[in-house]
């Protein structure tokens, strides 16, 4: 007997058919609220677009406290340009994001220079994950380069050589 299952609960999944509509029509939920899928059958669609607002806006709120460079640089646009960004892109984590929306900023060339100062910093101090996989931090020496700014990462103390913020 195995002490983490009661003796009378089955030891294989129930086949019921109500347990898998379930679980199909959670999955749907969740794609439409996060993935901009279509709406469910009996959700009405305006609940769901201000709940997808809603989730976009503590979405971005939790990128910000790990991006408050990138942030500050939108700034008072941030909102606005990270809810188009994710909007249709399920989350991959608030580091993730802003280093995913950091990286498409940077290539359209509408990345703001905190935002570069900041990119640079992270690239210098972790290596940029795999798909799935938490950022690994670098051992040896290494260097970011966004743009104008470059840090360099050496003894796990990252420093920014150069800003991309223009001096007056």
């Amino acid at each position: 007997m195995n002490p983490a299952r009661p003796a009378n609960v089955p030891a294989t999944r129930p086949t019921d058919p109500t347990v898998t509509t379930l679980a199909a029509r959670q999955a749907a939920l969740v794609a439409a609220l996060v993935a901009d899928a279509p709406p469910p059958p009996g959700f009405a669609p305006e609940a769901l677009a201000a709940t997808r607002t809603a989730l976009l806006r503590k979405r971005a709120g939790e990128v910000a406290r790990y991006w408050p460079l990138l942030a500050t640089g939108l700034y008072p646009r941030w909102l606005e340009v990270f809810q188009h960004w994710a909007a249709g892109r399920p989350p991959a984590g608030a580091l993730r994001d802003g280093w995913e929306l950091a990286r498409h900023l940077h290539g359209v060339g509408e990345l703001p220079p905190l935002g570069a100062d900041e990119l640079a910093c992270w690239q210098a101090g972790y290596h940029y994950p795999e798909p799935g996989h938490p950022p690994r931090p670098r051992r040896l020496p290494s260097w970011g380069r966004v743009g104008g700014a470059v840090a360099i990462q050496f003894g796990g103390r990252v420093r920014l050589l150069r800003s991309a913020r223009r001096r007056i």
